[in-house]
């Protein structure tokens, strides 16, 4: 019976893994090898797919030009989420529950509906095919999240802090980033976190606002489409790297915001 506890989740953890290493199997086949038959493993092992990848400057700098309207769209979102869940956790005024559904109503629109709109603006602009026009686009469904996260986790803080602080003199800029920021660590580490993932995987705006100079990779992914059809090898091999790419990121922003604010001593009040 303790055999039978186990395998059960046991079975659904190697479903769960299976489109991965089916994924990772493909990365090393070339696009014959994939269509010709089906095999769990490389027949004919090969490096090319991510040679082409790390070495090919139309790929690479997809993820590149990725990598920074994400860390831009992550950081703009986060710093004006702050001011704003802190206001919605610590006053009340006429409104202030309908307009944060309002603003979390936001969020719940699809990206679709703002393609056209942000398209004519920023290339009315100027701002069209750069990093900041992705970044900017982004912050319209990330900062209402941003926002939604924050103020729960600045919800959980007692307002007897912001009182003790400011009682023994803290202007609030001093109290905000030295007593508030440490105290709710965890909460910004969680919302950065949310914010680079959405930004990361969206398609369809990093698409339609970039052309050639800030092409993110998703948008290169699309090159591996010919008249012969797709590059199986090539695409499967991009899609395992696009998991890959931010890791060191993700590592930054979890040690940077969450568990060095978290360390940062608490001034006696």
């Amino acid at each position: 019976m303790r055999r039978l506890k186990w395998l059960v989740p046991a079975l659904y953890v190697a479903f769960l893994m299976l489109p991965i290493y089916w994924l990772l199997a493909m990365s090393f086949k070339n696009t014959n090898e994939i269509l010709g038959g089906f095999s769990a493993w490389p027949q004919q092992f090969t490096l090319d797919n991510y040679r082409k990848i790390f070495t090919d400057r139309t790929w690479y700098m997809g993820y590149v030009n990725s990598l920074t309207y994400v860390v831009m769209n992550t950081v703009l979102s986060v710093t004006v989420a702050l001011p704003a869940a802190y206001a919605f956790s610590r006053y009340r005024f006429l409104g202030d529950k309908h307009l944060f559904f309002w603003l979390l109503s936001n969020r719940m629109a699809p990206a679709a509906v703002f393609a056209l709109p942000f398209f004519q603006l920023y290339s009315a602009i100027g701002l069209f095919d750069t990093h900041v026009a992705v970044a900017l686009a982004h912050c319209l469904f990330n900062i209402p999240l941003a926002v939604w996260i924050l103020e729960g986790f600045m919800s959980g803080v007692p307002r007897e802090l912001d009182e003790l602080a400011f009682i023994d003199g803290y202007p609030f800029w001093k109290f905000f980033l030295k007593i508030f920021l440490p105290a709710i660590a965890a909460g910004v580490g969680v919302a950065a976190f949310f914010c680079f993932m959405f930004s990361w995987v969206e398609l369809l705006l990093a698409k339609t606002l970039t052309s050639v100079d800030a092409k993110p990779i998703a948008a290169t992914m699309t090159r591996t489409a010919s008249s012969s059809g797709y590059e199986l090898g090539l695409l499967a091999a991009a899609v395992l790297a696009m998991g890959v790419y931010p890791l060191p990121f993700t590592e930054v922003m979890h040690a940077s915001v969450a568990d060095l604010l978290r360390h940062v001593a608490l001034p006696k009040l």
